[in-house]
Order: structure tokens, then C-alpha cells, then sequence
């Protein structure tokens, strides 16, 4: 397991695009054959993806958690970006088709990962926070989820919004998570931006064409960076960071966050005009 520790709002400004990239970008996610987690202190998050083959892969409870299986403490959400598959949990077998989404609730004690076909294999994103209590597993399939349509034409931002886990889907102690997927044409994101300072966030961005590429941008609303993001890359977003994107074409990115509260709608905005 891979430890990140993210820089302070004001050390982050002192910092070049490798040590920006270094802190808050996970390149490496998503390799056939393996579980691959990353630890932030950004409310203890566990960012990671498990793309099982011919074998199938079970998660971890590595040394760092100091607990004797991986949801011992900590609820989990799953969300397969890839071919189909199959997750297990406690011997009890979930289907999952590309964009389903499974919670795993805290104590679940055996979780393991297959794929359906080893030429088309699974690629299922985690998202991990600390939990307090139990809620039961649960999956929810992409088409029993109604879809919120937003934006305009105009302002190059039209895209479905998919909830799974909030308030009002599956419930959970504090991870909130679903995805976003952009119309054809579209290409910003989360503009105008925001922060909220009770919840960090993560953004993994998905069916980018490989020629392609997502301009994230975060930071202080008045000292904005960006990072250039590939297919399949993670942006970890501290509770003081905006997170918003551009890309040279149309994409989706899986969304998630923990912390204070799950209240979506909690937001600190930053108006286009006020950033710099």
C-alpha cells in the first residue's frame, strides 16, 4: 500500500508539476492481475483498483490498517469502469456489469474480485473511508438509476450525474459516490468550482480516448494549479481544494468523498470570476 500525505494550502503553492503530480495525481492504478491501493491522510482515504485475470484477486488488509481484514473499521465502494465481473462478498456473490456499483459495508470480512472473461477483465475502482457503524451490502445496477441531466450546450457542460451512495440511494456512514458522464461536445466539469471544507473528494476519470487528455484543475480558488490527467487516473482533492476539469473531448470520471458530513449540496462556491 502506497502512504500520500497531502502538502498544506500554502506549501502546495512552492510546489513544481512533478511534486504536484507526485502528491495528488495516482497514475498507476489499474494493472491486470493486481490490487493496487493508495493510502491518503486526506480524511484516511483508500484509493484503489483491483482488475482481476485468469485468477481472481481478494483485498487486503495490508500493515498499515493494523486490522485483521481490510473492512474490519472501514466501509468500501465499488464501481467497475470495465468488463464484466463478479465480486464476493463474504460468500455471497454480486454480478457486476460495467458502471454497477456495489457497497460493502463495515465487518465484511472476505471480498474478492473475478472477472467474467479474462480477454475483456473487470476494472473496479475502490473508494474507502473510516466507518462507525454497519450498513448492509448492497449493489445498485447503472439502469436502476435515473439519471440527473445538467448543463448546456452553450456553456460545453451537458452530462448525466448518477448518485449510488448519498441520502438517498445506498445508505453508508460517510463515503458518498457515484459518476458523471460527459455528452459529446462537453468538456468542462464542476465549473463554476467549489470547495468544501468538511469532506475531501476523489476524481477518477474513465473512457478517455487514449489520444486524449483531462486538464484538472485545483488548489486555493485564488492560487489554482492544474494537473494533465490520462485514462484511468485519480486526482486526490483535499477538503481545500477546487476541483474542476477540461478536456480535449468528451469523458466520465467517478466521483467520491468522505468526511464531516453527506450532505451533496454542501458546497463553498468559487465563482469563475474570482479564481486566479
Amino acid at each position: 500500500m502506497q502512504i500520500r500525505y497531502s502538502p498544506s494550502p500554502l506549501d502546495y503553492q512552492k510546489l513544481g508539476t512533478d511534486d504536484l503530480r507526485s502528491h495528488f495525481l495516482i497514475e498507476s492504478l489499474f494493472a491486470e492481475g493486481q490490487l493496487s491501493l493508495v493510502y491518503s491522510d486526506a480524511d484516511r482515504a483508500i484509493i484503489g483498483s483491483a482488475v482481476p485475470g485468469k485468477h481472481s484477486i481478494a483485498l487486503s488488509a495490508d500493515a498499515e490498517l493494523r486490522a485483521a481484514y481490510f473492512c474490519e473499521r472501514r466501509e468500501l465502494g465499488i464501481l467497475n469502469v470495465g468488463g464484466h465481473g463478479s465480486v464476493e462478498v463474504d460468500g455471497t456473490l454480486f454480478d457486476m456489469a460495467k458502471l454497477d456499483c456495489l457497497y460493502v459495508g463495515r465487518g465484511s470480512q472476505k471480498v474478492t474480485f473475478a472477472s467474467k472473461d479474462p480477454a475483456q477483465p473487470a476494472a473496479f475502482f475502490l473508494l474507502s473511508y473510516p466507518a462507525h457503524t454497519h450498513y448492509p451490502t448492497t449493489r445498485l445496477s447503472v439502469g436502476d438509476v435515473q439519471p440527473l441531466e445538467l448543463g448546456t450546450a452553450a456553456d460545453a457542460n451537458r452530462r448525466s450525474l448518477y448518485k449510488y451512495i448519498h441520502g438517498g440511494g445506498i445508505k453508508s456512514c460517510q463515503l458518498v459516490m457515484g459518476f458523471t458522464s460527459l455528452k459529446e461536445g462537453a468538456v468542462w466539469n464542476t465549473m463554476p468550482s467549489h470547495t468544501h471544507t468538511r469532506r475531501s473528494e476523489v476524481y477518477m476519470y474513465f473512457d478517455v480516448d487514449p489520444k486524449r487528455r483531462i486538464m484538472h484543475f485545483m488548489g486555493l480558488p485564488q492560487h489554482t494549479r492544474h494537473l494533465v490527467v490520462a485514462d484511468r487516473q485519480a486526482v486526490i482533492s483535499p477538503s481545500w481544494s477546487i476541483h474542476s476539469g477540461c478536456g480535449t473531448g468528451n469523458y466520465s470520471f467517478i466521483w467520491g468523498m468522505g468526511g464531516e458530513n453527506q450532505t451533496f449540496e454542501d458546497m463553498d462556491p468559487a465563482p469563475v470570476d474570482t479564481l486566479r
